[in-house]
């Protein structure tokens, strides 16, 4: 039985300047799986929306971020401590 500190937000972000980044919850480790695929790639994500960000190869934006793009499809997500998938 899982309990809700067992369960990710609906919304996380690993990028600082994001209104989503919780920096407690990155160091538990949060697993994501993508269309039935396990993503180690995702700078965010959002499971009720149904979407997650991804960086698009090496290109940077004029302040020298990483550019994302969002793909859209089911997302699950758990915490790496816990286990899941």
């Amino acid at each position: 039985m899982t309990d809700a500190k067992d369960t990710p937000p609906d919304r996380l972000s690993n990028n600082p300047m994001s209104d989503h980044y919780e920096p407690a919850l990155l160091e538990r480790g949060i697993g994501i799986c993508f269309k039935g695929k396990e993503r180690a790639d995702v700078e965010e994500y959002c499971i009720s929306e149904g979407w997650i960000r991804v960086q698009a190869g090496k290109t940077r934006d004029r302040h020298g971020n990483p550019l994302t793009i969002k793909l859209s499809g089911p997302v699950e997500a758990w915490y790496e401590d816990v286990g899941g998938g």
